[in-house]
C-alpha cells in the first residue's frame, strides 16, 4: 500500500471516528472502535513492537520492528503513536505514516507474516517546542481484523529524556 493509499485509509478512519469532532462524541466513537477491534473475531496473532525512542532538543526519534508470534498470519495492521507534547505544524513523516492528531502519529506495518516481523518504522518528529521530557505511547491502532489477547507486548509507554539517550522498549 503507497503513502497515497494508506492516507486515503487513515482519513476514512479518522472521519469514521469523528476526527475535527469536539470531545465525548469522538472519544466514545474511537473507544467503540477500540473495544470492537479487542473482540475481533478474526485469526488469532500475537502482534508486538520492539524499538527506541530518543529525544534531543525538539527532535523525537523512533524507530521500532512489529513482529508477530502468530499462530496466524495479519495481512497488515496500523500502529499508533501518541505524545505527552504536540507536534510541530509540518512533519516529514515515513512511507505509510499519518499524523492523526495534534499528538498522534499512526503507521501501516505492512504484512505480519507468522512467526515474522513487519517493515521497520523510523519516525523523526518535530516537536511544537523543546520539552525536557516525552511521554511516548505505543500501540495497535488497527489489527487487520485479528485478535490479540495479549496486549502486554503491544502497548509501551516510554518516557525520553531531552539528554540525546536511547530508550529500548
Amino acid at each position: 500500500m503507497r503513502r497515497g493509499a494508506v492516507r486515503s485509509v487513515v482519513v476514512a478512519g479518522l472521519l469514521a471516528l469523528g476526527a475535527g469532532v469536539p470531545g465525548s462524541v469522538q472519544a466514545s466513537a474511537h473507544a467503540s472502535v477500540q473495544a470492537s477491534a479487542r473482540v475481533a473475531d478474526g485469526p488469532e496473532a500475537d502482534v508486538a513492537y520492539h524499538g527506541r525512542v530518543a529525544l534531543s532538543g525538539a527532535r523525537l526519534r523512533i524507530w521500532l520492528v512489529p513482529e508477530n508470534d502468530g499462530p496466524a498470519a495479519v495481512p497488515n495492521a496500523t500502529l499508533r503513536v501518541r505524545l505527552s507534547a504536540e507536534l510541530a505544524d509540518r512533519q516529514q513523516l515515513a512511507e505509510g505514516c499519518a499524523r492523526a492528531g495534534s499528538r498522534e502519529v499512526v503507521c501501516e506495518t505492512g504484512p505480519l507474516p507468522l512467526h515474522g516481523r513487519g517493515r521497520h518504522i523510523a519516525l523523526l518528529l518535530e516537536l511544537r517546542e523543546r520539552a525536557p521530557e516525552v511521554a511516548v505511547r505505543v500501540d495497535t491502532w488497527w489489527d487487520g481484523g485479528a485478535t490479540d489477547r495479549n496486549h502486554s507486548n503491544d502497548e509501551h509507554v516510554v518516557l525520553a529524556l531531552d539528554t540525546g539517550d536511547t530508550y529500548a522498549f
